[in-house]
């Protein structure tokens, strides 16, 4: 999200302005983040809790604010702090001074911290390896406000509450408020309880060379369950691959951004097997650990070579609550698939307020088509292809029904209600759809990627109600091909280096001719012809959107481009992963190849977990990018792009409906000798090993013919 004033907006995202009352949306590029969804924690890299963002989270709000360890009169100085796993961290500190002979130090506190959903557990042992016997005080100070995610990323949190002591059979704390409740209890009981500071205090003796520990256990629930639940354990809806290549850090990329998708994953209490849930990835931590349309359909789409249980799961869940009803308020139709769903009416400043149950997302409709008609051709099972089809069919209606609405036959959108999302794409912040001349568009906007996504969705559509004997292919076809007539007569543009299709039309139907990285979502999806593909491909690659690390969202030729905006100069790593694979699949591995480079250079410059987005002042000004510092991190789409950069360097597709498994290498020779084993098709495994001299060697399940080239 956008610390900067964007009163508006949110995509996974609510871009939030600064108040009145001077709040800031605090930063988060320097945190160190563990999470089980629906549950996380912040922390700076010395493991204190300390107010600001730092905290204990559980279903969109703050269990803890504070939790900070000291020992009376020795000064702690942290030497260390880093993620050990998705959802643990490890935290060293030495006590200054306590029994040292020389200048080593003899004390240390050793931090380990494991977040489960619902709860968090904190061990702190303090181990004497000097050779004298020392005796100290450890106090540990906890404190809560409860609040709410909008209210801290608001940089208004309320205050402080006064602790109560915990149940009678536990020693430790507790804070209540409204239907939620939280306790911190202590294994072993402390020497003392201070009640209302919310101390906890042990008086420790350690002899030469031992140690002394305490486990803290801290529990948050909401009276009537949770929202979205965290999944049973051992049901991985995705089969986990083993890569080895010659880029190491193309592997630690894969294998870090696939833990934390294990940890992103919440299931939908609708289901109808409570035992086996339908699974679905949680946009991201800190601020969208909830459904968002868009963003767990694009994850789930970019996962598909590691098994389609993820694309039915989600698809099952956004199915249950497709829109049924027409409602400005929430901008509910029929047919429609929701942008989010909240506990709560999000609001942000005076302007904006989302209802709990949000549809206010023009893309998500087709992406959604898009998912089962993919997952379909990499093996989902038919019968459960074939029970989704009549969500499918009103998906399709929507559509059809909003492009007649538009009178130009685009999918457009507007914000019906007035305190809606201004711009309902995924760049979804108030100023990101502009001309060149910096000036914004207004409403109602089409969107060029959305026509893309319409297109596809159309053609996968009729393959769908072809394949599984339903009426109105050859119709859905044919207004595919409508769509793609209007979209080249009114979107493409020139400037001085060419022709390029405009970001969107405006609300007069005059092409907002800003450059943007939409040009990659264009790419692959069968809108455009070969021609028009080799023109976009050039201009992804100039320096004014390729800015070594990943695509800039917007040309830093253009007027009010800024590194740091949100959605106006900064780089999303999927958006760069999607033009990868649009740029492979239209026959330009070698742009494609250079942008999988630059997002390969920036993972290793975050220790592999790429947040959200970062800055894009590009590769020429150093060769780590700059953090956006409010950024999410880890975010679905932004880890589940590692995959489909994998899945583009292999050229791998699957069309088991037609028996076929394809593997073209496009680029995967940089990363050669390459072996990936375990992937998915249908039910079956997938093995793939590309060789230093470029030769392939496919096992593929029984039954599918393999294609190389």
């Amino acid at each position: 999200m956008d610390s900067t004033v964007k009163p508006q907006d949110t995509d996974a995202s609510t871009a939030e302005a600064p108040s009145a009352a001077g709040g800031l949306q605090p930063f988060l590029h320097d945190a160190v983040v563990t999470l089980h969804a629906p549950s996380l924690a912040i922390s700076s890299a010395d493991g204190q809790f300390r107010g600001g963002v730092d905290g204990f989270y559980h279903a969109d709000r703050r269990a803890l604010s504070e939790l900070t360890v000291a020992a009376e009169d020795i000064p702690l100085a942290p030497v260390q702090g880093a993620l050990s796993g998705a959802d643990r961290a490890d935290f060293r500190a030495v006590l200054r001074g306590l029994g040292e002979t020389s200048p080593d130090p003899a004390v240390a506190l050793h931090r380990r911290r494991v977040t489960g959903a619902g709860h968090m557990e904190e061990v702190l042992e303090v181990t004497n390896s000097g050779v004298r016997h020392v005796g100290l005080r450890l106090t540990v100070t906890a404190g809560t406000d409860l609040a709410t995610m909008e209210q801290v990323k608001s940089g208004r949190p309320p205050q402080t509450l006064t602790p109560q002591a915990a149940d009678a059979d536990r020693v430790g704390l507790s804070w209540a408020a409204d239907d939620f409740t939280v306790q911190l209890t202590s294994e072993p009981a402390p020497h003392a309880v201070h009640l209302p500071a919310g101390r906890l205090s042990y008086d420790i003796e350690l002899p030469p060379g031992s140690s002394w520990s305490v486990a803290l256990h801290c529990s948050a629930d909401y009276a009537d369950g949770d929202q979205f639940p965290a999944p049973p354990e051992g049901q991985l809806p995705w089969r986990t691959p083993a890569l080895r290549s010659a880029d190491r850090g193309l592997d630690r990329w894969v294998t870090q951004s696939l833990a934390d998708l294990d940890r992103l994953r919440l299931t939908d209490p609708r289901s109808p097997d409570a035992d086996r849930p339908d699974t679905f990835l949680a946009a991201g931590a800190p601020w969208f650990l909830t459904l968002f349309g868009r963003d767990s359909l694009w994850a789930a789409r970019m996962l598909l070579p590691l098994g389609t249980d993820l694309a039915a799961g989600t698809l099952r869940t956004l199915a249950r609550r497709q829109g049924a009803v027409t409602d400005p308020a929430t901008e509910e139709q029929p047919g429609k698939i929701l942008h989010e769903v909240r506990r709560e009416t999000l609001k942000v400043g005076d302007q904006l307020a989302l209802p709990p149950v949000y549809y206010g997302s023009v893309d998500a409709t087709p992406l959604w088509i898009t998912l089962l008609h993919d997952a379909w051709r990499w093996g989902l099972d038919s019968g459960e292809v074939e029970a989704l089809l009549p969500h499918a069919q009103a998906a399709l209606d929507w559509m059809r029904s909003q492009a007649d609405a538009s009178g130009d036959g685009f999918l457009k959108y507007v914000d019906h209600s007035g305190h809606g999302l201004s711009n309902q794409g995924w760049k979804d912040s108030h100023d990101s759809i502009r001309y060149r001349d910096g000036r914004l568009a207004a409403a109602p906007i089409a969107l060029c990627e959305v026509q893309a996504y319409a297109y596809e969705a159309a053609r996968g559509g009729a393959a769908l109600l072809r394949a599984f004997g339903r009426p109105g292919a050859d119709a859905w076809e044919e207004w595919a091909e409508r769509l793609a007539d209007r979209f080249r007569k009114h979107f493409w543009v020139e400037d001085e280096h060419g022709p390029y299709p405009a970001v969107a039309l405006d609300g007069d139907g005059r092409p907002a001719d800003a450059v943007t990285s939409g040009f990659g979502h264009l790419l692959g999806t069968g809108l455009l012809d070969a021609d028009e593909s080799a023109l976009l491909a050039a201009r992804l690659t100039r320096p004014d959107l390729d800015a070594g690390h990943g695509l800039r969202t917007l040309s830093g030729d253009a007027v009010g481009f800024n590194p740091f905006g949100y959605h106006t100069g900064s780089i999303w790593p999927h958006d760069t992963a999607i033009a990868v694979h649009g740029l492979v699949r239209s026959g330009f591995p070698d742009a494609a190849a250079s942008l999988a480079q630059g997002l390969l250079t920036a993972s290793a410059a975050f220790d592999s977990r790429l947040p959200e987005l970062f800055a894009g002042h590009g590769g020429e000004t150093g060769s780590r990018p700059a953090p956006y510092p409010a950024s999410c991190r880890p975010q679905a789409w932004a880890a589940a792009s590692s995959v489909l950069v994998l899945r583009s360097a292999l050229g791998l597709d699957a069309d088991v409906p037609a028996g076929t498994v394809t593997v073209a290498p496009a680029f995967a020779s940089a990363y050669a000798p390459l072996t990936a084993t375990q992937l998915q098709v249908g039910q079956d495994r997938l093995d793939v090993t590309v060789a230093a001299d470029g030769r392939v060697d496919v096992s593929a399940p029984e039954g599918l013919d393999v294609v190389t080239r």
